[in-house]
Formats: structure tokens, sequence, C-alpha cells
């Protein structure tokens, strides 16, 4: 049963899977919102509200990703800390290189359009991710 579920995981991942072109990674800029991340055993755990978001520069296949936090004015909290982040395009796939002061690690870029974005890591785990609504309470 649970490599049946596996299999089951594999195939969804494997079936949302595009060719990610060069002129694809210009969608990566901007404000990422987690929507739900499917482990490597096929359990899905669901984002409902995220005290903070991705937001993500490229450009010319460099740039970086802030973690910022959502005010209710519509506006972000930003703080200094950031992932350097390089595309490297290898064997038809995409990738994101992130560096830190501490460590540095890969993720797959599986789905990239204007309104979602599927990461997946070396653990075999996918991030799914959405264009963040904005919120005010004005």
């Amino acid at each position: 049963m649970k490599r049946a579920v596996l299999l089951l995981a594999v195939l969804m991942v494997s079936a949302c899977q595009q060719k990610i072109e060069k002129s694809d990674i210009a969608k990566l800029n901007g404000y990422w919102e987690i929507e739900k991340v499917i482990l490597a055993d096929g359990t899905e755990k669901d984002y409902k509200i995220n005290e903070t978001i991705d937001y993500l520069q490229i450009k010319n296949d460099s740039g970086f990703r802030k973690k910022v936090t959502p005010q209710f004015n519509g506006k972000y909290l930003v703080n200094d800390q950031l992932e350097k982040v390089k595309v490297i395009f290898k064997e038809d796939k995409a990738f994101l290189e992130y560096t830190t002061d501490y460590t540095k690690w890969q993720d797959e870029i599986v789905k990239i359009s204007d309104e979602k974005l599927i990461l997946k890591n070396a653990q075999n785990m996918a991030y799914e991710y959405r264009k963040p609504t904005p919120f005010s309470l004005k």
C-alpha cells in the first residue's frame, strides 16, 4: 500500500512537470505563497494561512530570495536576510541553486506559470506555490 501511494505521488508530480525554458525564468520574479507540500511518501500538507511569503528577484539567471511578512495595510515587512539564487539548466531540467553563508542546496523547477510554481527538493518533496492575494483592512 505504501508503495502504491509513493508511486501515485511520483506520477502526480511527473504529470505536472513541464520543460522549463529560459524564457520561463522571468515568471519567478515576485511574491510566492506556499500552498501545499507533498512529502516523498505522498502525504500532503496544506497551508491555509502563511505568516511569511517568498519574494524572488532573478535577472540574468541570478538574484535572491527573501522571506517577507504581509501586513494588514497590504504592504510587506522585509528584513535583511536573503538567499542568493542562481538558475542552472542541466540535463533538460532547470534548478534554483540557493546559497547562504552557511549552506548551499538546489530545488528543481517542476512547473512555472504566471500563477503557479512547483519546486522539488533533493528529498523528493514537492512545494506548490501560488501568487498571494493581497489583503488590506483599509
